[in-house]
């Protein structure tokens, strides 16, 4: 029986994905998905790729305020 999966990208931020039990990342790695939603990094910078550790947050802070150069 296989679920629906559902993909949702966050402004600035992660893609949610929801109801998959597995992800391929850009290199075609497989990672297992043990939660009902997990958060895929879009910025490349996550110390847990290819999960979001949040790291955007600090990067975006630093584009508004100028310092991120």
């Amino acid at each position: 029986m296989s679920r629906e999966v559902s993909v949702q990208r966050c402004p600035d931020g992660p893609v949610l994905v929801r109801g998959a039990d597995t992800v391929r990342d850009a290199a075609g790695v497989e990672h297992e998905v043990t939660r009902p939603v997990v958060a895929m990094c879009m910025c490349g910078t996550s110390a847990r790729l290819p999960w979001c550790d949040g790291t955007h947050k600090v990067l975006n802070a630093q584009r508004s305020s100028g310092s991120g150069r």
